[in-house]
């Protein structure tokens, strides 16, 4: 199926590693020019070379920090060109009530939350200004199977889930639609330091991870490239008429009940 992406413009946030550096070789694939937001400018750089030698597409690297206004608007500034904006940035932790203090707490949500709603605040104005485009959120099945153990996640998941489907449900009016994708457990290296943190609390020995993968849907987590390529097909024209929706990709984990 040709997508009709060929050409377009991209920016991903988050795109060092995991599912922003899949999502970077999925648009790739698709002819798409891209712009890559991160921290690391080693793992970025490296990236953005395999990406530019593999495909023969444009790759710009964005070394920056979104908890920091002016990284931010330096970004939306050197992107007004972009058609597609991938958020995916985020590193909220995994902790209880008791274990996540404020300060802990709100400099996850600065990157996770506040990165996206702001970012998106700036790109979605730039859009309109040009006439269209196209928001993919990366959120979490977190925000919908609620999770005692990881409760900032789940709390500023839900409020993304909120962010993407309420300004997703009017966006088409200025020709931009917002769309988001929540996935289950992910084979990164977050999720295994997540899990690795739930076998510590539940067990007493960290070590036994693997243990709680088995019970997932086929034994295992998502492949980073499995969200990535719904990322992308939302993104394109051939899912045009999707906008404030949000589509869960954790194998049925959460239909489940688990």
């Amino acid at each position: 199926m040709d997508l009709q992406l060929r050409g377009k413009r991209v920016l991903i946030t988050g795109a060092s590693k995991g599912i922003g550096a899949a999502t970077a070789e999925a648009f790739a694939e698709e002819g798409c020019n891209l712009r890559l937001a991160a921290r690391s400018r080693d793992a970025l750089e490296s990236l953005a070379a395999r990406l530019r030698s593999a495909h023969g597409v444009e790759v710009d690297v964005h070394v920056v920090d979104l908890r920091q206004a002016g990284d931010l608007s330096a970004l939306a500034g050197s992107a007004s060109d972009i058609d597609v904006l991938v958020n995916n940035a985020g590193d909220i932790p995994a902790a209880t009530l008791d274990q996540i203090d404020e300060a802990r707490w709100r400099h996850a949500w600065e990157l996770k939350v506040f990165g996206y709603i702001n970012l998106t605040r700036l790109i979605y104005a730039q859009m309109k200004q040009r006439g269209g485009g196209v928001i993919v959120n990366d959120l979490g099945v977190a925000g919908e199977k609620l999770t005692f153990d990881y409760i900032a996640g789940s709390t500023g998941n839900a409020a993304l889930i909120a962010f993407t489907r309420t300004l997703g449900g009017r966006s088409l009016d200025d020709n931009i639609r917002v769309v988001g994708v929540s996935p289950g457990p992910v084979e990164t290296e977050r999720i295994t330091t997540m899990m690795k943190a739930r076998a510590l609390n539940q067990f007493g020995d960290e070590s036994r991870f693997t243990e709680l993968t088995r019970a997932f849907p086929l034994g295992r987590a998502a492949h980073p490239r499995e969200v990535a390529d719904t990322i992308v097909f939302l993104a394109s024209p051939r899912s045009g008429y999707t906008s404030g929706a949000v589509l869960t990709i954790d194998g049925g984990l959460y239909a489940r009940g688990a």
